[in-house]
């Protein structure tokens, strides 16, 4: 693309850099070596204190809105206030939205919302010539590119995941998708669910596997089954409950109690923590069980290079939050560590039983411990389904040729738009 064609995105996020939202920058980086020129509008700072090579290469500036309410008040509200003076027709019409959202909810995050809108439209977007707004996530961030958007003119679209899907109301995410020039979404499932949901109303939906980078994970060595003992079992999650831990090291028990010998190594952290290394006391796997926490790109693949099997317990939580498509089991199938996962969400999409991998209804620890055994001491699966997952995930899931195809949504809707604007 040459400099004048390449559209200028500004893409609000939820928090930047984030270890737990590595397919974002990802993207991000991907999008700017084909010619993408990107500002980032960040709601929140980084949580963790390093981050992932790849964000070191990431060009776009980044500015970040005011995190809370009160605190910056004084900041929010003159900022506001000049862009109501200024607007005052498109500013009350914004302020009209907000309301009505609030009388729904009656959470004061939809009053913040407006306000950073306000703030990002008077201080930050002057003199930035960004022409589209993409929002990650369709909660709070989408939220603000909505508003964004009513205050500016700017097109907006977002991307919905996992989370923000199915934990948000559906009558404040079915007013976005209306008013959103396209939306995507990284799975089937999730497409099909925000179809529903549009109720028949034209909305552009695009499904866009986030894949991940094959050649930073390579298969881990030539011979197939799992030979070494103790088995070395491999989890990385956060720590959550959609995650189905608890599942997990329940079916490590029913492993240890048979004599198995192994090893779990757990990876990740999360609101779960103590929960989880409780249980796993109660359980009497400590001596055979480690939590790492958190750990750095490098190290996790130390651990996939290490691994006989990667095991995900995923479940829908009590209010209704689900993955997506885990990257972590992309990331082990193109490492040729043979997964075991749940029939949940679109698990499916990607690990497809007896052919890439095992899949157990979610929450039954025995049947993961079955499948667990199985895939561990079966050579014959092992050397059939290896091979099988890793050629899926390079065929499917390379993240360099999606951002491609991503490239392409981007440009044709946004041209889309201009010629509408133009007619």
């Amino acid at each position: 693309m040459s400099a004048s064609d390449r559209p200028l995105l500004g893409m609000i996020l939820k928090g930047y850099p984030r270890i737990s939202e590595t397919f974002i920058s990802n993207e991000i980086l991907l999008l700017e070596n084909i010619g993408f020129d990107i500002h980032l509008f960040s709601m929140r700072r980084g949580r963790e204190n390093f981050a992932h090579k790849s964000v070191q290469q990431i060009r776009a500036q980044v500015d970040y809105l005011p995190e809370t309410l009160l605190a910056p008040l004084p900041k929010l509200l003159y900022h506001n206030i000049q862009l109501a003076v200024k607007k005052p027709k498109i500013y009350a019409k914004a302020l009209q939205t907000a309301y009505r959202r609030f009388l729904k909810t009656r959470k004061s995050a939809t009053i913040k919302h407006l306000f950073q809108a306000g703030y990002l439209v008077h201080r930050l977007l002057p003199n930035r010539s960004v022409t589209h707004l993409h929002a990650h996530f369709a909660h709070s961030p989408t939220s603000v590119a909505m508003f964004t958007s009513q205050l500016s003119g700017l097109p907006f679209s977002f991307t919905a995941h996992a989370k923000d899907i199915y934990t948000s109301d559906p009558r404040q995410l079915r007013e976005k998708l209306t008013q959103a020039e396209f939306v995507v979404t990284c799975t089937e499932y999730n497409r099909q669910h925000l179809l529903q949901l549009s109720d028949g109303m034209p909305v552009s939906i695009h499904r866009m596997y986030h894949g991940i980078d094959t050649a930073l994970f390579t298969e881990k060595r030539k011979s197939q089954p799992a030979s070494q003992r103790p088995y070395q079992i491999l989890t990385v999650a956060r720590i959550t409950a959609k995650k189905g831990l608890p599942t997990v090291y329940k079916a490590l028990k029913l492993l240890d109690d048979q004599g198995i010998p192994l090893q779990h190594t757990l990876i990740g952290d999360g609101e779960d923590r103590r929960k989880i290394l409780n249980l796993i006391n109660d359980l009497g796997l400590a001596a055979t069980t480690r939590w790492l926490g958190t750990q750095p790109h490098e190290a996790v693949l130390d651990h996939y290079q290490k691994a006989d099997l990667f095991v995900l317990g995923c479940e829908v939580a009590p209010n209704g939050d689900r993955d997506g498509i885990p990257n972590v089991l992309l990331e082990s199938m193109a490492m040729g560590v043979p997964v075991v996962a749940t029939h949940v969400s679109a698990i499916p999409e990607l690990v497809e039983t007896e052919k890439t991998g095992l899949l157990v209804p979610p929450g039954r620890p025995e049947k993961l411990a079955e499948a667990m055994l199985r895939i561990l001491k079966d050579e014959d699966l092992r050397s059939r389904i290896i091979p099988a997952a890793r050629q899926r995930v390079v065929r499917n899931f390379d993240n360099k040729r999606l951002v491609r195809d991503l490239a392409f949504v981007y440009q044709k809707e946004i041209e889309a738009f201009r010629d509408m604007v133009v007619t």
